[in-house]
């Protein structure tokens, strides 16, 4: 089940991104080439009013949850050996056409940034790893390949659509993360900046609130498609309260924060967000259904 939802948002991610490059001036590549509202995910695109382009980080960012020890081919797989380099942790898969699509681009990048950069892709393939190695060979994968693990996917957040890459700073923290496919200069400029290189951008930190790591919707303050406006202040701490620490009932498995920062469009967890916030500013009572009208007796006749 959960490879074929995969597969369909893959899909729907190609599609988005397709169109929105076709928007864009593409970089020239090897150019000296960008994540985040607090209600959206990072977008390495975005542009000042006199369109500079704008980097954005994770302000106080977090360590790299771990990963396995050995590759698909046996090899150790050893963070001693990423120290001082950015790394791009890429989440895809064999059967995901636009991560096969970003597949010569990571390689690319690689090359580009050998000393400085270590890609390391985990596959959320169902196929045995040795079907996995051949794909990456015949494709001509110069990166690890490690298989992923619930505690992996867990550990990053769920991972709700592929490709999904998380940016991991020379000090081993998680700054960033892009769902979907982007250009290669939105990498090309967050890499040069996070090495210490000119950048033409501007950069600008973001507090995690569920963009990065789910876990993280805690921190958010206002969530997609949830109206809290007009709520006083111990309102709105009550109503976020609920809103993360109840779970949303669309087969999620997420809270209903959680589920508003992951899928803004899912109409179970905004129904029930709305319901909640209802009820705060009901005073915290749950909604009555309306009683049946009361029968009166029969009248005496006199």
């Amino acid at each position: 089940m959960r490879r074929i939802e995969l597969a369909i948002v893959a899909v729907l991610v190609l599609v988005s991104a397709a169109y929105a490059m076709r928007r864009k001036t593409p970089a020239i590549r090897g150019a000296t080439s960008p994540s985040i509202e607090q209600s959206a995910a990072p977008s390495g695109d975005d542009k000042t009013p006199d369109k500079t382009p704008v980097i954005r980080f994770v302000k106080n960012p977090e360590m790299a949850p771990p990963l396995p020890d050995h590759d698909i081919s046996g090899a150790v797989v050893s963070k001693a050996n990423w120290n001082g380099k950015v790394v791009l942790v890429n989440f895809w898969a064999t059967w995901c056409p636009p991560c096969r699509e970003e597949i010569p681009e990571l390689i690319e990048l690689q090359n580009k940034y050998k000393d400085q950069l270590q890609v390391v892709s985990i596959s959320e393939d169902d196929d045995p790893p040795v079907n996995v190695l051949k794909f990456a060979k015949r494709k001509g994968i110069n990166y690890p390949v490690i298989m992923a693990t619930p505690e992996v996917i867990a550990a990053y957040g769920g991972v709700p659509a592929l490709p999904t890459t998380f940016v991991v700073d020379t000090q081993g923290r998680v700054v960033g993360k892009h769902a979907g496919l982007h250009p290669m200069d939105t990498y090309i400029r967050e890499i040069r900046a996070l090495l210490g290189q000119p950048v033409d951008a501007r950069i600008e930190t973001f507090v995690d609130a569920g963009q990065v790591f789910l876990k993280n919707a805690v921190n958010a303050t206002e969530l997609p498609g949830v109206n809290l406006d007009g709520l006083t202040p111990v309102q709105k701490k009550a109503a976020l309260h609920r809103l993360n620490a109840e779970s949303c009932t669309c087969g999620c498995a997420l809270t209903l924060s959680q589920c508003r920062v992951n899928d803004t469009e899912c109409p179970v967890s905004g129904k029930i967000a709305a319901q909640v916030v209802k009820e705060v500013v009901r005073g915290g009572k749950p909604a009555r259904a309306p009683s049946p009208p009361t029968s009166r007796p029969p009248r005496k006749e006199s």
